[in-house]
């Protein structure tokens, strides 16, 4: 039997940089702020932390979230609003957050954003990365019933549009610290 692109890992690895003006600590407070999110996410929409102190390790935000139409259009995934939950999985003032996605029964899945930082001259770089190990509840959902060249096509497009969501979030995140 052959191997399905679903069982590869990691599904998605993808990562973008942005020099920002701002120093390291300042930066961290921004991307760290969940709830601002949808100040610069191009689909959370923002949310608010339901347990533990927020944006440390093991605090979990809910999000409400919003997406067009047009996306990936042919496939299931889901459209309009609906609401996630994340765990903070790293939370280092200054230097890198991270949250894994939960799944339904509130288990931590292999679905992890994050921002790093780095000090520069001028400021900081920063950079904001997703991994994907293993197929979330939600990618298990919108693949199963396709054939492996559907799931092929789904991934590859899937791939570039959270790419350009990962830049696009870099621009916005970075006009936010420039506002001030």
């Amino acid at each position: 039997m052959d191997r399905s692109i679903s069982d590869e890992s990691p599904l998605f690895e993808l990562r973008a940089r942005v020099d920002v003006s701002a120093a390291p600590e300042d930066v961290y407070a921004v991307v760290s702020d969940l709830p601002r999110s949808g100040e610069w996410s191009s689909e959370c929409l923002g949310g608010e932390w339901v347990s533990g102190a927020p944006a440390t390790v093991g605090a979990v935000f809910r999000g409400e979230n919003l997406r067009d139409e047009s996306v990936v259009a042919w496939a299931p995934v889901v459209r309009g609003k609906w609401i996630t939950q994340a765990e903070v999985v790293a939370a280092d003032p200054g230097l890198t957050f991270r949250w894994a996605m939960r799944d339904t029964s509130g288990n931590r899945q292999q679905s992890v954003w994050g921002f790093d930082i780095e000090p520069t001259e001028g400021g900081c770089t920063l950079t904001h990365h997703f991994r994907m190990d293993r197929a979330t509840e939600g990618i298990r959902g919108i693949v199963a019933e396709m054939d492996e060249q559907e799931k092929r096509r789904f991934f590859s497009e899937w791939g570039a549009k959270v790419e350009a969501d990962v830049t696009a979030t870099l621009e916005r995140v970075r006009a936010v610290i420039d506002k001030g």
